[in-house]
């Protein structure tokens, strides 16, 4: 059961203390508090764990603070749809608002190679009406001799860059909790010129004790990919651990399924799951469709796998879009040959614009037809 507090509820107030006390009397329900601080109000959710069936929904309203109930009624307790549950689907970060009604474009590079490429991506995507991108610091790699990413040392630059060309967010994934402090540290020297949307990769998606710890700190949101060839249910799950730690501005991410039922693509494509998270969850979602396809192979109408791939995950209603763009991909230090070049940079963004017309499209005749 979720209580959801009058906004701007404080901690030291008679009737949250009185609130409060009642609900550590419950026997065998234990309560979880979580503040999301906004701009203009502060709003607090309280989570009853335990035998909750036995509370009436019409007792726990009359509380005192508490503005509406949520009994849950799926497993993902804090990022599931439950019923009468009109919690809000999207969140704010740096600017840029990330929901199920929304769509952003991270294109970027896969890992930072030089500072020219990097300099060279962020004006192409500023140039192109762009606010987000993709940048790997840090990269877990199947080889140990592998190149493993600049790490820290290229932080400072890369955030640099993106202040210069106006980059609010970039999606960054991290391995180690270390790499928390480091990003923070290079933030704060370079003035907080941007933002980090946190990436947990599909290796990593069980790794619990990292998700614990990115969790609970809620200065960067998390986009975490589903997991190699465990169910969306687990993965979905794996989501869980982030926001039962506190952090509830998750965006989960399809990047395929490692099979070799996908050949000759690198992966199976699973956009079709992006309405089933959509309707399981309040999570946004992502899709990877360079980590999917793998290649830059040309179909037989001359439109890229890769741009195909992300249309059908477009017009099935993805709300993100992770995608690996480079310079000169014959010099990318990681995944060049699915790399998309800088010129194919404005047909990608309006293809997608295409994709997502239709999208809506479909949305508007489905809500004709339910009208009739």
């Amino acid at each position: 059961m979720i209580l959801i507090l009058v906004p701007n509820t404080q901690p030291d107030s008679p009737e949250y203390k009185q609130l409060m006390a009642h609900l550590n009397n419950l026997s065998g329900i234990t309560a979880r508090v979580h503040t999301e601080v906004g701009v203009e109000q502060t709003l607090t959710e309280i989570y009853l764990i335990g035998n909750t069936k036995v509370l009436s929904v019409d007792d726990v309203n009359a509380l005192p603070c508490v503005d509406r109930v949520v009994r849950v009624s799926e497993e993902y307790r804090v990022l599931g749809r439950h019923t009468n549950d009109d919690r809000p689907t999207y969140f704010e970060y740096n600017g840029v608002r990330f929901g199920q009604d929304t769509l952003n474009v991270f294109a970027g590079l896969c890992a930072v190679d030089t500072l020219e490429h990097v300099e060279m991506m962020m004006k192409a995507l500023r140039d192109n009406g762009q606010v987000c991108t993709r940048m790997g610091a840090y990269k877990p790699r199947t080889s140990p001799y592998s190149f493993q990413g600049h790490g820290k040392s290229c932080l400072p630059y890369v955030f640099d860059l993106a202040g210069k060309y106006g980059i609010k967010v970039i999606a960054m994934e991290i391995t180690h909790e270390s790499h928390l402090d480091e990003i923070r540290d290079a933030l704060y020297q370079t003035g907080n010129s941007t933002g980090v949307m946190l990436q947990i990769g599909t290796r990593n998606t069980q790794n619990f004790e990292l998700l614990k710890i990115v969790g609970r700190q809620q200065n960067f949101p998390v986009l975490i990919k589903r997991g190699f060839g465990i169910t969306l249910d687990e993965s979905l799950n794996a989501a869980e651990y982030l926001a039962s730690e506190g952090n509830r501005k998750v965006v989960f991410g399809l990047r395929g399924m490692k099979t070799n039922m996908g050949d000759p693509h690198r992966n199976f494509v699973d956009f079709s799951h992006v309405s089933v998270v959509k309707r399981l969850t309040r999570m946004p979602v992502c899709i990877d469709p360079s980590h999917s396809v793998g290649s830059r192979a040309v179909s037989s109408d001359g439109v890229l796998d890769v741009m195909h791939v992300t249309a059908q995950g477009i017009v099935a209603g993805a709300n993100m879009v992770l995608v690996d763009f480079h310079p000169v991909p014959s010099k990318a230090l990681v995944d060049g040959p699915q790399a998309l070049l800088m010129k194919e940079l404005p047909q990608f963004l309006e293809d997608i614009h295409i994709a997502r017309e239709a999208y809506e499209k479909r949305v508007a005749l489905a809500q004709r037809y339910r009208e009739e």
